[in-house]
């Protein structure tokens, strides 16, 4: 299959929001209770406001979008390096398997690299066994000595 990698634009909004809800209905089908509030407006007011929350790269055939990825930059102090960290990774369940995901995360190493970063790093909810395995088979490797939390602030 060809497609090419290009940024993400606002034009983009709709179709993201589309995958996004795509993902997100195969995560409540296996138990994720996540808000899931993310759409085509949020994707245009924090992708594309200064200074931006995230950017973006996607997966284009025939002018179509068929995946995305979402990335913010981040810094480990304990081994001071910077990393790409992986938000968002999302392929259409109708084009899967064919190298797209797989195309993405070269691309966001790429612009790790270009930024000076030496890994990619990303969460996955625990009960995504396809993602998990995708992830396996392009040698990514679990972290089992951290705890991702978090605290609430009120607006």
């Amino acid at each position: 299959m060809e497609f090419s990698i290009r940024p993400l634009a606002p034009e983009d909004a709709e179709d993201v929001e589309q995958l996004y809800q795509q993902s997100a209905a195969y995560l409540r089908s296996v138990g994720d209770k996540s808000d899931f509030q993310f759409n085509a407006d949020v994707f245009r007011r924090d992708g594309f406001s200064k200074p931006p929350a995230f950017s973006g790269i996607g997966a284009v055939r025939n002018g179509e979008l068929i995946g995305y990825l979402l990335y913010t930059f981040g810094y480990d102090t304990d081994r001071a390096i910077r990393y790409l960290f992986v938000l968002d990774l999302l392929v259409d369940q109708a084009v899967r398997l064919q190298g797209i995901g797989k195309a993405l995360m070269g691309k966001a190493a790429s612009l790790c690299k270009e930024a000076g970063g030496r890994e990619l790093f990303w969460a996955v909810y625990v009960k995504n066994e396809p993602a998990s395995n995708f992830y396996g088979r392009l040698g990514a490797e679990e972290i089992h000595d951290l705890q991702f939390m978090r605290l609430k602030i009120d607006r």
